[in-house]
């Protein structure tokens, strides 16, 4: 009877962790599928900052009232942010191997410790995770990009990366960092501006377009270099 019991009893939990995960699977296609058609009011760090009580409801509605169509994104940021993030984001479906490939490298070599990711990855971590580095969150971010890939195009990729990224202390977006640093909107940055703001993605805390340092500058000319072969995506 015991043995019974007990096979019973497993046999529950595998149907109700069963069940769980196609609940949660259901809720996370449903949930990156809306945001296909709307845009997110807050993204997660906005959130966290939230929870933790360093954030209020006029960050939130400054962030929607500056959020802009891709249109109206400026060309050469438009251009200069794949230059800087990811140049194959309209040939990969969400993973660059090449890109990884060399990162491991570098990694086994003990050359410098390099990211590898993707716009779509970012995207996913950005809007739907918690921003804590750990071995979950780098799967869910997988698994989300992956959502992404085949639930969004890359147009709606793109749009929501450039309004959701974070480029330094309190500025989300393109049209906030295109304000705040150079006191114009997004749709007008010049290709130098916009080359200087892509320079600084990989790390806007510390970074600034405005005063920049030889690896700022070192990073701008390269991407000025590599614009002219990255696609439009309109």
């Amino acid at each position: 009877m015991a043995k019974k019991r007990k096979s019973s009893a497993g046999r529950r939990m595998v149907r109700w962790g069963w069940k769980f995960i196609l609940i949660v699977f259901a809720l996370t296609v449903f949930q990156v599928f809306l945001v296909r058609f709307i845009d997110p009011p807050f993204t997660a760090m906005m959130a966290v900052d939230w929870i933790r009580g360093r954030g209020g409801t006029g960050g939130l509605a400054l962030f929607a009232k500056r959020w802009r169509p891709l249109r109206q994104v400026s060309p050469h940021l438009r251009r200069a942010v794949l230059a800087a993030e990811d140049q194959r984001f309209l040939s990969h479906r969400g993973f660059d191997l090449t890109e990884m490939k060399v990162a491991i490298k570098d990694t086994v070599l003990n050359r410098r410790v390099r990211g590898a990711s993707t716009i779509t990855m970012q995207v996913a971590r950005t809007v739907f995770l918690w921003p804590e580095r750990s071995w979950g969150r780098k799967a869910a971010e997988a698994y989300y990009a992956v959502l992404i890939e085949i639930l969004w195009n890359k147009r709606r990729t793109l749009e929501i990366y450039l309004n959701t990224v974070d480029w330094g202390s309190g500025i989300v977006g393109a049209e906030a960092a295109s304000r705040r640093y150079f006191h114009t909107s997004c749709a007008r940055v010049s290709p130098s501006q916009a080359a200087l703001l892509a320079a600084i993605l990989p790390n806007p805390h510390r970074w600034s377009p405005t005063d920049p340092n030889p690896q700022v500058l070192k990073r701008q000319k390269r991407i000025l270099e590599d614009m002219g072969k990255m696609p439009l995506v309109s």
